[in-house]
């Protein structure tokens, strides 16, 4: 068995210090990537968000429209029954 000595215990926390900057810098790459992937949900939300406005904005114009030719459907249908001058 190898005689366990202070240099080789050295290099073992050298290596273990280098192993942990890689696993730092991989978090720091993976925490860019999270905070990139949030920015994105954020906008696709707000695209749905205005989309689902702009949906509900042409449901009350077709309302306003339905109701419109709804009155003018019971207009004609009453001036058929009005005498005529």
């Amino acid at each position: 068995m190898a005689e366990v000595t202070n240099e080789l215990m050295y290099e073992l926390l050298k290596k273990l210090n280098t192993r942990f900057d890689k696993v730092d810098l991989s978090l720091s790459e993976l925490r860019a990537e999270m905070n990139a992937m949030r920015g994105t949900m954020v906008s696709m939300h707000q695209e749905i968000h205005n989309i689902y406005s702009t949906l509900a904005r042409h449901e009350n114009r077709l309302d306003r429209i339905e109701h419109r030719l709804e009155l003018r459907e019971f207009q004609e249908a009453q001036a058929r029954f009005e005498p005529q001058p």
